[in-house]
């Protein structure tokens, strides 16, 4: 399996470690707001990356990290007057529970920024001791011009870095490149304590504390939108290989495109962003992972209504296969494994999802305009629809009976309405005698228990 490494530029073969072990670390999301279109775009394309490995009998470990403290929250509490605390564990909680409805379910540990302040600390120190950071007035700043390989990543020259992209102006610095590592509290902020006074830490050191803290100061793969190549991936570079002098930090270099809105990327301060939460009232959580897994995972892609109803349409599909097999059990044989290898074998190239579901839409509808099928044909593909599944996430298994109650309540209800009580009746009875019991008011029936 190759991917493409964004530190070489280049396609790198996929290698484990003793006992087919890897370890990933995705960045997480900064949790003031509602997680958009955009977030589930990059944490799809990571949980079926992480499904792969698992698939391919990689003892993956995926570690991702909750920005619980950041500029983002402290002017969220300025502007809503809430606490940090109020605004993290509300926020927190959402994703979470969009990540579930999404069917992300990877990860392996989710770890809190606030949790490894006294990580964030010893590592800051180490800095320091090594000449790399140094104290002014508002804070502990990082001597970016000192770590020679800074921009490696990015690709830029110094002298050409676009400074002021979370990183703050300040005239006491050596060098508008150096980046924060600790700030010094100001009124009405949350803080820590810490050898140079009350404060938090800068967003960059929060993320190697944990993952040194957690995989130690070399690991396998990062992951994470592209516009967090520069500057927060090129200082977690800076900052890990200055403390442990080992390189690279990281193996894979693993970057997502950006979901675009009228080819303007997706975010919040823009507000032109369309929450997961929206989207989940009218979509299938399937057809969303579907419009995203159609797209190239590193390009950037606009995002229109369209393409979640074709999902839509390609989900139900799906689902309609899986119904009409679903009595069977799922039988592995050497042409399900034959089918199974053509889907999956786009992913060895890059995770090209994009070529593995237009091999799943083909197998889907090859399936469906058979007229009759045999029970061992019903047992491979609903096999071949289990690894779909495992890997994908694709799979939608509505709750027939409940949809299938509204039907027959429904019905009941017009038989009512137009006087013909025997009909409602024996729909009534037969209902009963299947042990469902409906209530009758005057606004309809209803399931009672």
């Amino acid at each position: 399996m190759e991917v493409k490494d964004t530190l070489s530029a280049s396609l790198k073969k996929m290698e484990t470690r003793e006992g087919k072990r890897m370890n990933m670390f995705v960045c997480g999301p900064t949790i003031q707001d509602k997680p958009h279109m955009g977030h589930a775009r990059t944490y799809i394309f990571y949980d079926v990356l992480a499904r792969y490995l698992r698939y391919k009998g990689i003892r993956l470990f995926y570690l991702m990290n909750i920005t619980d403290i950041e500029d983002h929250i402290i002017t969220k509490m300025q502007e809503t007057g809430k606490s940090w605390e109020e605004i993290t564990s509300t926020y927190s909680a959402e994703f979470f529970d969009i990540m579930e409805r999404l069917k992300n379910k990877s990860v392996s540990y989710s770890a809190f920024a606030t949790d490894y302040t006294e990580e964030i600390i010893v590592q800051i120190k180490k800095l320091m001791k090594k000449g790399y950071a140094y104290e002014i007035s508002d804070g502990v700043y990082y001597r970016a011009r000192k770590f020679k390989d800074y921009g490696r990543l990015s690709k830029q020259d110094l002298d050409q870095l676009i400074t002021g992209a979370r990183v703050e102006v300040n005239e006491e610095k050596e060098d508008p490149l150096d980046f924060v590592l600790w700030k010094k509290k100001k009124e009405g902020e949350p803080s820590w304590p810490s050898p140079w006074g009350e404060g938090r830490p800068g967003w960059h050191i929060e993320d190697t504390a944990i993952t040194e803290s957690t995989f130690g100061p070399v690991y396998d793969i990062h992951g994470g939108a592209k516009d967090l190549i520069f500057p927060h991936h090129e200082s977690e570079i800076a900052q890990m290989e200055a403390i442990s002098s080992k390189r690279p930090m990281v193996k894979y270099w693993i970057h997502t495109g950006h979901l675009n809105v009228d080819d303007i990327k997706m975010s919040k301060s823009l507000k032109n962003f369309v929450t997961v939460e929206d989207a989940l009232k009218s979509f299938w959580p399937e057809a969303i992972r579907i419009m995203m897994l159609s797209m190239r995972y590193s390009a950037a892609v606009n995002f229109d209504e369209k393409s979640v109803i074709d999902a839509q349409t390609t989900a139900e599909k799906i689902s309609i296969l899986l119904h009409r097999v679903n009595a069977q059990e799922e039988r592995k044989s050497d042409k399900a494994d034959e089918i199974v290898e053509r889907i999956f074998s786009p992913l060895e190239n890059d995770m090209n999802t994009p070529e593995t579901m237009k091999e799943i839409v083909g197998f889907v509808k090859d399936s469906l305009s058979k007229r009759t099928m045999t029970d061992e044909e019903k047992c491979e593909i609903k096999y071949v629809l289990s690894k779909i599944e495992q890997v994908m996430g694709i799979v939608h298994f509505p709750s027939l009976p409940e949809k299938s109650m509204d039907i027959v309540l429904n019905l009941r209800n017009d038989f009512r309405e137009k006087g013909d009580y025997d009909s409602a009746d024996r729909i009534r009875d037969s209902l009963k005698s299947q042990g469902i019991m409906i209530e009758d008011t005057e606004e309809g029936s209803y399931v009672w228990w």
